[in-house]
């Protein structure tokens, strides 16, 4: 009765997600919090004890099957390691190299800049907190890396994606990408290499020298790939991606390098194709598919009890790291020339938190009792939970009500530059 037990777990994922998306759609919402929160609400952690035959009277389920759902299944679990390299996979698809290249300049200025003032506040802080390094840079990674998905949709959904205050928001998101590729791979040798610098150096090499690999493939099997996604069937085209893309993220995760970095270096290299259109709009359900189950699966591992012992971790981080995004933002609007207005609705646009802090949290549990010990990694995976599920929140709302903000903010800001006192 394995199997049948196995469908009906798999059923209730899949409805609870259909569900809850429907839910924040009506209240216009990111959907990633509610899966999160649909996940604890399905997990052992709440649901555990409940028999779920006994509880509705009817015996057509195996004898003892619960209504909660296990996060260490071997379905969930692949399903959100799938998430992960989609995701990465598609943020991979919009770094053309070449236009890379042609934004270098105003791209590494802003992004600089954004790395210096969140990454630096968010290390400050965890030291503070933790007092050892790992922790602190794990936790300076997820207040960091603000969310592509959430922003890159909130921005075709405002009809902010043809203005020009989406030139240094993408810009600036594309140098945390970039950035956030090489992190993962020093923060998951750290991890899993028992959280010692000098320990991990080997880990670390390994990792680099595949991501030279990687890099190079980037550059040269262009025509490679050309010829191996050239045909009329979308079904062929689809395999074919998954087949290249999917043994290289699992090749990566044996040497212990993220997924989530090799997949995002080959969809660079689809990137320089012809066919990355067609693959965007024929990848784009798995990719949502599996995504939803990641985030799901976060809320299955992450157990509901431990929020009151970082609640106040949580509320110390969002008063700290929702004013760096905000200057830093700003700052990045003034180095790609825009006005006051346009500047103060970047640092609006770029609060929102989500996937890949959730991917630093899955690196956390990946390390626990080795890098970390277990009620660090379960403190910093419940923080990362918390954090994501505030600042999505918090993230949309503003860049939703930025009008409005921007009335009272922008006056007072031009008055305060120069120099002069303001009328009230």
């Amino acid at each position: 009765m394995a199997a049948e037990t196995a469908l009906i777990d798999v059923g209730v994922l899949f409805g609870a997600a259909a569900a809850v998306g429907v839910l924040a759609t009506r209240l216009g919402q990111s959907v990633i919090p509610f899966y999160i929160l649909v996940g604890m609400l399905l997990g052992t952690h709440v649901l555990g004890g409940i028999d779920f035959p006994a509880l509705v009277g009817l015996d057509v389920l195996p004898h003892g099957a619960a209504l909660a759902l296990d996060g260490e299944s071997e379905f969930v679990y692949l399903g959100a390691e799938l998430g992960i390299v989609m995701l990465l996979f598609f943020l991979g698809l919009e770094f053309n190299v070449e236009r890379l290249l042609a934004s270098r300049d105003l791209i590494g200025k802003a992004g600089a800049v954004d790395l210096l003032i969140n990454f630096g506040a968010g290390l400050a802080l965890g030291y503070l907190l933790f007092g050892a390094f790992l922790p602190a840079f794990l936790l300076a990674g997820i207040v960091y890396i603000s969310s592509s998905a959430i922003i890159t949709k909130s921005l075709i959904d405002l009809g902010w994606i043809a203005n020009d205050e989406a030139d240094p928001m993408l810009g600036t998101l594309v140098f945390e990408d970039l950035f956030i590729a090489v992190y993962l791979v020093v923060a998951t040798a750290l991890a899993l290499g028992g959280g010692d610098v000098g320990a991990a150096v080997g880990e670390v090499a390994v990792a680099v020298a595949f991501i030279a690999v990687l890099l190079a493939g980037v550059h040269y099997a262009t025509p490679v790939l050309e010829r191996a996604l050239d045909t009329d069937s979308h079904e062929f085209l689809v395999l074919r991606a998954l087949g290249i893309t999917v043994p290289i993220a699992g090749a990566a995760l044996a040497i212990g390098v993220s997924e989530a970095v090799a997949a995002f270096f080959v969809g660079m290299a689809f990137a320089s194709t012809d066919h990355v259109t067609e693959i965007e709009r024929l990848l784009e359900p798995v990719r949502d598919v599996f995504a939803a189950v990641f985030f799901l699966w976060i809320g299955l591992v992450t157990d509901p009890a431990l929020f009151p012992g970082v609640a106040g971790l949580v509320a110390v981080a969002v008063l700290a790291t929702t004013p760096t995004k905000l200057v830093s933002g700003y700052l990045g609007g003034r180095i790609y020339g825009l006005d006051e207005r346009r500047s103060v609705r970047v640092g609006l646009g770029m609060v929102t938190r989500g996937e890949f802090s959730l991917i630093i949290a899955s690196v956390a549990i990946a390390g626990a009792g080795s890098g970390l010990a277990s009620d660090t990694a379960n403190a910093i995976n419940a923080f990362a939970v918390g954090y994501v599920l505030v600042m999505s929140v918090l993230g949309t709302t503003l860049m939703g009500y930025a009008g409005r903000i921007e009335e009272r903010v922008v006056p007072r800001l031009s008055e305060g530059l120069r120099g002069t006192p303001t009328d009230d």
